[in-house]
């Protein structure tokens, strides 16, 4: 990761999984917190879920942010898909306009971490860093051998 936009999401992400750890412990044991989980036993589920795909978006893997977004958009987007439907018939409360706001939360940091690593232009290809890859993607610089390097011929 080198662009501070990039620190931020995986920053933002782990901070957005504590508050739903927190929100879900919470709701366990029966205290009053402005968000609720939609479901607590499938909420635990993605929260255990989400643990090693966050390491593997710290290492930009697009595999852990795929599995990140899968999981979140597959949790809130039907419960925000619900909570639009039943807001069109009763209307917006304030609890319902909080679980609201973290359901949105839940499924843009997942989308926009995902587009990050997928379009990021600091992937390297070398293990050592982008130093290493003007080498590694020009042809121009591949060694030649001469017809004397692969018979080891040296005189002493």
């Amino acid at each position: 990761m080198t662009s501070l936009f990039s620190y931020l999401l995986t920053f933002f992400g782990i901070m957005y999984w504590f508050f739903r750890a927190i929100a879900t412990l919470l709701y366990q044991l029966d205290v009053d917190f402005f968000a609720q989980p939609i479901n607590a036993n499938i909420e635990i589920l993605i929260l255990f879920l989400s643990l090693p795909c966050m390491v593997l978006v710290i290492k930009r893997n697009i595999i852990g942010a795929a599995g990140y977004l899968g999981s979140y958009a597959a949790y809130f987007g039907t419960a925000l898909y619900e909570l639009i439907m039943a807001s069109q018939e009763t209307g917006l409360d304030i609890p319902s306009s909080a679980n609201l706001i973290c359901i949105c939360v839940g499924i843009i940091l997942p989308l926009l971490t995902f587009f990050d690593i997928l379009f990021n232009k600091n992937r390297t290809l070398g293990k050592g860093g982008k130093k290493e890859d003007w080498f590694y993607k020009n042809e121009k610089f591949d060694r030649e051998f001469d017809e004397r390097a692969d018979r080891n011929q040296y005189r002493l």
